[in-house]
């Protein structure tokens, strides 16, 4: 039988089958995979477009952007356009697109978005480019464009979250829908924060290098365009060597760019740049002015002041100002040159170890900072005939001879602890030569000045007090004290219309007023030298500041009468008692009121008001106030024309032969009018004075009334600083005597009202009264009838006695 030969058939189709069965399997995971990932994609869009959906009618209305405001700062002007304070969280100074100049746009646009002009706010290029550069290590160029910087810093907080992110780009598509490319570019260029409080491109070019941003060069371009990323690292004050590296890469930058040439690329790697020094005071010292105009600003617009960009346009001429400022501290300096050595402000231990002394060193004297021109340095030997001393540049000087006699007391073998000058002592210097210096001290006096234009109220020049940082008490508006004998002009005024004359003759003989006239204690009134020269013409008698002479010319007018006619001059009368120590100035004022009511007498007769701010103007130049044009009106007028120009006329003896005799002899003009004032025990020292176009006070005294010294009188303290803004005031300025107005007559070269003519007035005061050293008990003359004073409280009473006593 055959046999069955078939055999088990080979198996060829295995590997074909499984060879399938694979590429099935990732087929089916290709398709799976493509539609998770559409599914993904889908999901992915419908997130999106949920999130559009929620957040972007949330997104905040860009629309004011067009009419970009950011905080800009409340600015300070003199008349003649110089900034003298500034206050607000930002310093802002708004440009227009096209008044930033094209290099620092260049500069800005080479480091932080290159492409700006061509992406449509998301630059997706930039964003590889970045990511590549970091994963690279090389520099990056950032992958936030300029519009999304303006959508985060304008709108949104600097918390970083997806949600936050996620906002900005939708506020960078919206603002680059509502804006123009340039609007955006605007907008960043004056809103980004800068470093050293300093908001924009122009406010930084002014803080780091002094200048206008449109005189910035390439160098100076390339700087400032660092300091977005990280104001305090690139800083080039702070940080010179960061700064520097980011200078250099952005003119790398801006040559790669084509903004520069090569060769201008290599100019500006090289050209030494000139930092501003930070903390440099205002050039004009006007402190008390722009704190009084800030003052003013909140009171009217709250505190948006600070942040709507209010330009304030005051009075104040600049030159006139600085004038001011240098004559009181030249006032006040050389008063205290005077005084006794108080010693050292401080007293520091000088370790061994240079460096350790250095920064101990360093340490005091930026624990007291220089006050102007009093200079802080530290001793490091000291004797009797020499001091060497060190200030912050690390450079030892020598003071020597002269330099050392204001100190020579804390130089003594015998000085207390607390003055004696030794090493590590902290003192005060002023350089007196180009080589020399003189110790000095800060000074415990005060002092206020204000000038004005008589015929406007236009304040032109006011100084507050000796420093504005160390006391900013003005004591122009705020200070109320006693004007001793400057107060003495408002009383003889009184007298004219009373019939009193230049040429009334008057008894400088001793008043006695008895326990029995007073009501308390008896009381004996005396001159400032305590000498007494019996009769004499008003006119002399005014010019030598006669107390006695002003009692009797008080008594003739009446108390009660010159309460009211000072009020006419803008004095308040429940500050001038009706008491006849209103003769000497018993009463209160301030430099202010002084200021104005001798503006009376020097414009003929009217009283107007000072007056500080002319014009407040927004940012974009619209004019929120101005100050209307000032001219005379009858209904201003105080005294008549022919009472200002007697009183005039008796002042400017007081600037020719009387006790501001200093002033006509030094400053070389006769239209020169005043009064000297110093209060009893010299508390207080005074010069009010004029020309017909400016009225000026200056005061010196203690914000705790203490005697100035015996011999101090405000001839002496007050009167040079006078002077010395006068100089200044009135150069080029030429010389204006008054007029004569009708209703006067002139006898023997002196004037008279009409009615009060010779042998009409009042002739005589006192003459009936003992000669000096017989003094009666009864002061009254016949000639002085009509003045009855009411009575005085024990309190009062005992308040003249203090006055009078010397």
């Amino acid at each position: 039988m055959p046999k069955d030969e078939r055999a088990a058939p080979k198996n060829y189709s295995s590997p074909v089958s499984a060879g399938r069965v694979l590429v099935i399997w990732i087929g089916r995971l290709a398709v799976g995979l493509a539609g998770l990932t559409v599914a993904a994609g889908v999901g992915l869009l419908m997130a999106i477009g949920i999130a559009l959906a929620v957040a972007y009618p949330n997104l905040p209305d860009v629309a004011d952007l067009a009419d970009y405001r950011p905080k800009l700062p409340l600015r300070v002007l003199t008349a003649d356009g110089q900034l003298i304070g500034e206050f607000g969280e930002e310093r802002r100074n708004l440009l227009t697109i096209r008044e930033i100049p094209d290099v620092m746009k260049n500069a800005v646009l080479a480091i932080e978005d290159a492409r700006f002009f061509e992406h449509s706010g998301v630059d997706y290029r930039g964003m590889m480019r970045a990511a590549l550069a970091n994963l690279g290590q090389a520099k990056s160029q950032g992958a936030s464009t300029i519009t999304m910087q303006v959508a985060r810093n304008v709108y949104l907080s600097a918390e970083k979250s997806y949600t936050r992110k996620i906002y900005e780009v939708l506020l960078t598509f919206k603002l680059e829908h509502m804006l123009t490319k340039e609007q955006i570019l605007e907008i960043y260029m004056n809103q980004i924060f800068l470093g050293q409080r300093a908001y924009g491109f122009s406010t930084a070019s002014q803080t780091y290098f002094g200048k206008p941003l449109k005189d910035v060069t390439v160098a100076e371009a390339a700087m400032l365009a660092g300091l977005p990323k990280a104001p305090s690292a690139y800083n080039p004050v702070s940080n010179p060597k960061r700064a520097r590296s980011r200078q250099l890469h952005i003119i790398d930058r801006m040559l790669e760019n084509g903004f520069i040439t090569e060769a201008e690329a290599d100019a500006a790697k090289t050209e030494p740049l000139k930092l501003r020094q930070t903390g440099v005071q205002p050039t004009i010292h006007a402190e008390f002015v722009a704190e009084m105009v800030r003052q003013a600003m909140v009171a009217q617009y709250g505190e948006e002041a600070y942040t709507r960009g209010l330009n304030v346009t005051t009075t104040l001429r600049s030159r006139e100002q600085q004038a001011a400022y240098r004559a009181v501290r030249e006032g006040v300096l050389d008063y205290e040159r005077r005084q006794v050595y108080r010693g050292p402000e401080l007293f520091v231990d000088l370790p061994s170890n240079k460096a350790a002394r250095d920064d101990a060193i360093d340490d005091a004297l930026n624990d007291r900072p220089d006050n102007g021109d009093l200079m802080s340095a530290v001793v490091l030997e000291a004797s009797a005939r020499r001091v060497v001393a060190v200030r912050q540049d690390g450079e030892p000087f020598e003071i020597a001879g002269e330099g050392l006699r204001p100190a020579q007391s804390g130089l003594s073998d015998k000085a207390g602890p607390n003055i004696k000058i030794r090493p590590g002592a902290v003192i005060r210097v002023v350089k007196s030569g180009e080589k020399s210096w003189r110790i000095s001290q800060l000074p415990e006096v005060e002092s206020a000045f204000v000038a004005l234009d008589p015929r406007t109220g236009a304040i032109q020049a006011l100084v507050g007090g000796f420093d504005f940082q160390k006391n900013k008490f003005n004591h122009v508006t705020q200070a109320w004290r006693q004007p001793g004998s400057s107060f003495k002009p408002f009383i003889y005024s009184a007298a004219l219309e009373k019939g009193v004359s230049p040429m009334t003759v008057i008894n400088d003989a001793p008043l006695f007023y008895s326990a029995g006239q007073t009501g308390g204690k008896p009381w004996e009134p005396k001159n400032y030298d305590g000498r007494f020269e019996g009769p004499m013409s008003v006119r002399r008698a005014l010019a030598k500041s006669k107390n006695m002479v002003s009692i009797r010319v008080l008594q003739v007018v009446g108390t009660q009468s010159a309460q009211e006619w000072v009020s006419r001059f803008g004095f308040d009368a429940e500050k001038h008692p009706p008491y006849l120590t209103m003769a000497l100035g018993a009463g209160s004022v301030t430099p202010m009121q002084m200021a104005a009511g001798y503006g009376v007498f020097a414009n003929g007769g009217y009283r107007v008001s000072p007056t500080l701010i002319t014009r407040v103007v927004e940012h974009k130049g619209k004019v929120l106030f101005e100050a209307p044009t000032v001219e005379l009106a009858a209904s201003q007028r105080a005294i008549d024309e022919r009472n200002a120009f007697v009183m005039s006329s008796l002042m400017q003896e007081i600037t020719r032969t009387g006790t501001a005799a200093r002033a006509q002899a030094t400053l070389k003009r006769p239209d020169l009018y005043g009064k000297t004032g110093t209060t009893n025990d010299s508390v207080d020292a005074w010069f009010v004075g004029y020309q017909p176009t400016v009225v000026a006070a200056a005061w010196v005294g203690y914000d705790t009334p203490r005697n100035l010294g015996s011999r101090e009188t405000g001839g002496g303290l007050s009167l040079p600083i006078w002077i010395s803004y006068m100089a200044e005031a009135l150069k080029d300025v030429p010389v204006a005597e008054y007029t004569p107005p009708s209703g006067l007559i002139n006898v023997g070269g002196e004037w008279y009202f009409e009615e009060f003519g010779p042998g009409n007035g009042v002739r005589g005061l006192g003459l009936s009264d003992p000669l000096p050293g017989a003094a009666s008990g009864d002061p009254s003359s016949p000639d002085q009838a009509g003045s009855s004073e009411p009575a005085m409280e024990p309190e009062d009473r005992r308040s003249i006695l203090d006055l009078f006593r010397n």
